[in-house]
């Protein structure tokens, strides 16, 4: 089963935050957006696609108990917590923070003359009382062309690992090539076109900015008639 969600179908917000301004698409509920359909997906808990205005950041504010992942969809993202400078991500690039026990860190735009576009996932841990730690890895559009590219996970060398029963994929599939991905048993996929598109998978139309749930597939086929960025969370349900 694949339930498309169009662009226009997930919740938009702008706001005003320190030093400017932020649009972020939100598409489970947070904050004052609450859909009874779109809670959570398996250990997925949050999914939001933002943009910073050039040297925005969100302040300091405090997690728990949180497996934070953070994509660099455009500019440069900056992660600040109470030690200082964890870690600047340029596009492509993702970070794992496990804020565990708590966390104070704020999210800035890196750059004072460009916009910066990130995505931040949120997952249920594993466990519990963790102690916080970041970690970041490089991702050249090389290596994530024409293929999908484990970023996340605790079963393929080179990727961050990351204290949930989850993994992300990153792709950057170019026109006309197609892709194909495996599904497991008791396992979903939430899909998001980032930039390109539409796309197809198993012949479902999905538009930039669209998503999809996916379950209870045996496989994924994916193809582009334009240049396209693609991440894909496969999460047990």
């Amino acid at each position: 089963m694949i339930v498309v969600r169009k662009p226009q179908d997930i919740f938009q917000v702008d706001g005003r935050i320190q030093n400017g301004t932020f649009h972020g698409r939100w598409h489970f509920s947070y904050e004052q957006y609450q859909d009874p359909e779109y809670v959570h997906f398996g250990q997925l808990q949050l999914f939001n696609d933002f943009t910073l205005s050039p040297g925005a950041l969100f302040p300091l504010h405090l997690h728990r108990e949180i497996e934070i992942i953070s994509y660099c969809a455009g500019g440069e993202f900056c992660h600040e917590d109470e030690g200082g400078i964890s870690g600047v991500l340029k596009k492509g690039w993702v970070q794992r923070t496990t804020v565990g026990k708590g966390m104070l860190h704020s999210v800035i735009n890196n750059r004072q003359d460009i916009p910066m576009r990130f995505i931040q996932m949120w997952f249920e841990p594993s466990k519990l009382d963790l102690e916080p730690s970041i970690e970041q890895i490089k991702v050249e559009k090389l290596d994530r062309t024409n293929c999908i590219l484990p970023v996340v996970s605790n079963d393929h060398e080179g990727a961050l690992s990351i204290n949930s029963d989850a993994q992300i994929y990153s792709s950057f599939l170019q026109a006309g090539k197609n892709l194909k991905y495996q599904l497991r048993d008791g396992r979903g996929v939430y899909f998001y076109v980032i930039d390109g598109g539409p796309v197809q998978v198993n012949n479902n139309t999905i538009q930039t900015f669209g998503a999809a749930k996916i379950m209870d597939e045996i496989g994924l086929e994916v193809r582009s008639e334009v240049n396209t960025e693609l991440l894909l969370i496969d999460v047990s349900l």
